[in-house]
C-alpha cells in the first residue's frame, strides 16, 4: 500500500476509533452518575466524574490524531507527526488528574458517614466492567495498526476505568456482605485503584517521551529496514541506520553501501531506487533519507 494511502487509511481507523471512546464515556458517566447518586455508591459517582475526564481526553487525541496527520508544509517540513506524544502527556495529564480526584473524593467519603450501596449497583458495575474491557481491547488493537501513541493512551483510560469499576464492585460486594460497619468498603476499594491508574500513567508516558527524545527503540524495524536493502540490486551492504518515530509514521537516516567505481547519477538512482523500496515494502516510513558511500571508502 503506497504511503499517503497507508497513512490516510491509519487515520480513519484512529479517527472512528476516538469517536468509539467518546460515545461510549459520554453514555457510561451518565449511568455511573445516576447509579451512584441512587445506588448510594460513591465510588460510582467517583468514576462518574473520571468518565466526565475520559470524554475531554478523548476529544484531545481526536485533535492530536487529526493535526498529527496533517502533511509536511514550508514551516513544518518533516510533518506535524510529534503533535501526538505531545497529547498523549496531556492525556496522561487527564488520567493523574482522574487518579488524585478519585484518591480525594474517597478519603472524604471515608470520613463521612453514609448508607450501604444498593445491591442492584454491582449489575450495573458488571456491565460496566465487560464494556470498558471490551472497549480496551477494541481501541487497543486500532492503536496497534495504527502506530498511534495518542490511541493507545485513551485505550489506557478504557482499562483504567474498568480497574476502577472492578475495585468499586469489589468494595460494595465487601459492604453488602459484611452489613453495617463496612459501608466505606467501596471507597477504600477506589482509593486503591486511584493508586494502580497513576501507575498505568508512567507507562504510557515513558514511550511518549522516548518519541520526544528519540530514542533508540526501534531494533525490530531497523532489521526490517536493512533486509529490504539487501533486496536492492546495487546496493552491496548497510552501515549506519537511525529511525525516529513521529505520530503514526517513521524518518529514517541510512547509510547505503555500493561500488566505488559508478558515477554520481547511477548512485543517485540507487538512493531514490532504495528509498522506494524501502516506503513500498514498509509504509509506515513517511520520510527516508539515504546517504551513498563508495565501498573503498576508509
Amino acid at each position: 500500500m503506497p504511503v499517503k494511502a497507508k497513512l490516510a487509511s491509519n487515520k480513519d481507523k484512529a479517527i472512528k476509533a476516538t469517536y468509539f471512546s467518546i460515545a461510549g464515556n459520554i453514555c457510561l458517566a451518565i449511568i455511573k452518575g445516576f447509579a451512584g447518586v441512587f445506588g448510594n455508591s460513591y465510588a460510582l459517582v467517583a468514576d462518574a466524574i473520571e468518565s466526565t475526564t475520559d470524554i475531554f481526553a478523548s476529544i484531545l487525541v481526536l485533535f492530536g490524531i487529526k493535526y498529527s496527520s496533517r502533511p509536511a508544509d514550508e514551516n513544518h517540513p518533516y510533518g506535524h507527526g510529534r503533535a501526538e506524544p505531545l497529547i498523549t502527556f496531556l492525556v496522561v495529564g487527564f488520567l493523574i488528574f482522574s487518579a488524585i480526584l478519585i484518591a480525594y473524593h474517597s478519603i472524604q467519603n471515608i470520613n463521612t458517614p453514609h448508607q450501604l450501596p444498593k445491591s442492584w449497583t454491582l449489575y450495573v458495575l458488571a456491565a460496566i466492567i465487560i464494556w470498558k474491557e471490551l472497549s480496551y481491547r477494541i481501541v487497543l488493537k486500532k492503536s496497534k495498526e495504527t502506530n498511534s501513541s495518542a490511541l493507545k493512551a485513551d485505550a489506557w483510560h478504557h482499562r483504567s476505568d474498568a480497574i476502577t469499576s472492578v475495585a468499586a464492585f469489589i468494595g460494595i460486594s465487601i459492604a453488602l456482605f459484611m452489613g453495617p460497619g463496612y459501608e466505606t468498603a467501596d471507597d477504600w476499594a477506589a482509593l486503591f485503584a486511584s493508586g494502580f491508574i497513576l501507575y498505568n500513567c508512567y507507562l504510557i508516558f515513558r514511550p511518549a517521551l522516548a518519541e520526544i527524545m528519540d530514542e533508540d527503540l526501534h531494533n525490530d524495524l531497523i532489521e526490517d529496514i536493512r533486509k529490504v536493502a539487501k533486496t536492492v540490486p546495487g546496493i552491496l551492504y548497510t552501515e549506519k541506520c537511525f529511525v525516529r518515530k513521529a505520530g503514526m509514521t517513521y524518518q529514517v537516516d541510512l547509510h547505503a553501501v555500493v561500488d566505488a567505481t559508478i558515477t554520481v547519477r547511477e548512485g543517485h538512482e540507487l538512493s531514490h531506487k532504495l528509498q522506494d523500496a524501502l516506503q513500498l515494502e514498509i509504509p509506515e516510513l513517511s520520510h527516508v533519507l539515504i546517504h551513498i558511500e563508495p565501498n573503498d571508502y576508509d
